[in-house]
């Protein structure tokens, strides 16, 4: 076990990320040290980069970025209960308290005492991250490849979303083509829905959403575009049954409204920058809508409904996967995405290879090279 590593840093309260060497971290007792195999990146990790407003609100430098990643478990704490080296995990980027009235009632996403990996405390865009042992789910290593196993924590976004409602055999419009949005498609398309409508304004992503299998993709950025009249016009003439809002821009918002049919459905999971003016009466209570705003995903019920999407490969992620990269490429990465022309990008810190882990550190004798964590079975 080595004593240092490479880790993307935020070392500075300004644009850009550091790669910089330093400690492997020890497992507290109820921690587990992962070997990183891939870390994808995320938009939080843009708005980082950018140093933007949010980002001067929440980060508190020095940090190591990443929060999407997977792994094999190399040590253990001394009051882990269930995970073993060698294990090969993904985790839930939310760390909650586990005692406050949400975590309490099966609503752990929405804990007010949240941290996040990446944002509050050490993510993953390293050699090793260490994780509360309480946080990290078991992959198979056979059905989940590095590059796809790392995108099982936003692809989870999509899955709330797309879940809460029955989407088999309706009319779909996805408004906004992220990698969210992107995601949403594929599981919209893998659970039955009739027609899936997609809009954005970057190219490269509006033929992402063909390839996730989209019926319509519509440019909005084109002159003379009224993307409404145009959702309805291919949906036979009819608003459709579901809008998916992924942008968060105020014009999709309320395009959104427009386009639904009475008695229809609006889910709102983009987030808007500023406050955005809908019109309540003509647009909701008019229509008879139902309206659901959510946010992150269920811990842990949404992790099983990814699983079973993507092991039984009901949704194959891999068009979405733009680049893999090492850390010399990062900030080439997302100077990338920041002009759109990807989509996910996936780091490998150790090029991508599995752990190599003697058989006697499995049968849980102590590495003397892991100060304060044993290794136990």
């Amino acid at each position: 076990m080595p004593k240092t590593m490479l880790a993307v840093r935020k070392m500075t309260p300004d644009k850009g990320f550091d790669v910089v060497e330093v400690p492997v971290p020890s497992p507290g007792p109820e921690d587990v040290l992962i070997y990183i195999e891939a870390a994808s990146i995320c938009g939080t990790d843009l708005h980082i980069w950018r140093w933007d407003q949010w980002s001067r609100g929440h980060i508190k430098p020095p940090l190591t970025l990443g929060h999407e990643f997977c792994g094999t478990v190399v040590a253990v704490g001394d009051k882990v209960r269930a995970a073993r080296v060698g294990d090969y995990v993904s985790a839930e980027s939310h760390v909650t308290c586990g005692m406050c009235y949400q975590c309490r009632t099966g609503q752990a996403h929405m804990c007010p005492k949240t941290e996040i990996l990446g944002v509050d405390r050490d993510g993953a865009f390293a050699n090793y991250a260490v994780v509360p042992e309480k946080v990290i789910w078991q992959n198979n290593r056979d059905k989940l490849p590095p590059e796809i196993a790392t995108l099982q924590e936003p692809f989870g976004n999509a899955v709330f979303v797309t879940m809460n409602q029955d989407i088999s055999g309706q009319s779909v419009a996805v408004l906004g083509c992220g990698p969210i949005g992107l995601f949403t498609i594929g599981i919209c398309k893998a659970v039955g829905a009739k027609a899936v409508f997609a809009t954005d304004i970057n190219r490269f992503r509006m033929d992402l959403a063909k390839k996730m299998g989209a019926d319509r993709v519509f440019d909005v950025s084109r002159d003379g575009c009224d993307v409404v009249a145009e959702i309805v016009e291919a949906n036979g003439g009819y608003g459709v049954d579901n809008v998916l809002e992924m942008s968060g821009a105020p014009s999709a918002i309320t395009a959104g409204f427009r386009v639904v049919r009475n008695g229809g459905r609006v889910t709102l999971f983009g987030i808007p920058a500023k406050p955005v003016e809908i019109d309540v009466a003509e647009n909701m209570i008019f229509k008879n809508l139902t309206v659901l705003a959510l946010n992150g995903r269920r811990i842990f019920d949404t992790w099983y409904k990814t699983r079973w999407l993507l092991e039984d490969g009901v949704v194959d992620l891999r068009p979405l996967v733009t680049k893999t990269i090492g850390f010399d490429e990062m900030n080439d990465a997302l100077a990338m995405l920041a002009k759109g022309d990807a989509c996910k990008i996936v780091l490998l810190p150790n090029g991508g290879r599995p752990a190599e882990i003697p058989e006697a550190r499995r049968q849980g004798k102590p590495d003397p090279n892991i100060t304060g964590s044993p290794v136990h079975r």
